[in-house]
């Protein structure tokens, strides 16, 4: 798959996916003769991985850091681990702080719907 279609599928520029093998989160991709880049179902998958952590909040170093560890081999399993469950304790904190921020908004919310609904009730009493 070539770079423009790759760039479409996900939704980034043409750049940022040159960018992303330039610093090492993506592995180098193939070229063919013409020294074009030619994505395959690994690539795919690894831009894949990278928009997702990227979403979950994984610095940039972290990532490339855990890249790195990959290319080197099994041996490196408990590190690249280690790097995982460490960002996901952060996010599972952080989506608990959220999930408490919408709780709290949902209360306000359902207090003025509450308010709103008594201070219509009253205009009608008074109407009558």
């Amino acid at each position: 798959m070539k770079i423009a279609e790759v760039s479409q599928r996900f939704g980034i520029s043409l750049d940022t996916l040159r960018y992303y093998e330039r610093i090492g989160l993506l592995p180098p991709v193939k070229r063919n003769g013409s020294g074009i880049r030619e994505y395959d179902e690994q690539d795919l998958r690894w831009i894949d991985f990278i928009q997702c952590m990227k979403r979950a909040g994984l610095p940039l170093d972290s990532l490339r850091e855990y890249v790195q560890l990959v290319q080197q081999g099994d041996e490196t399993i408990p590190t690249r681990k280690e790097i995982l469950q460490a960002h996901r304790e952060q996010l599972a904190k952080r989506i608990q702080e959220l999930q408490e921020t919408l709780d709290m908004l949902d209360r306000k919310i359902a207090n003025y719907e509450n308010r709103l609904l008594m201070r219509e009730k009253e205009m009608l009493s008074e109407q009558e």
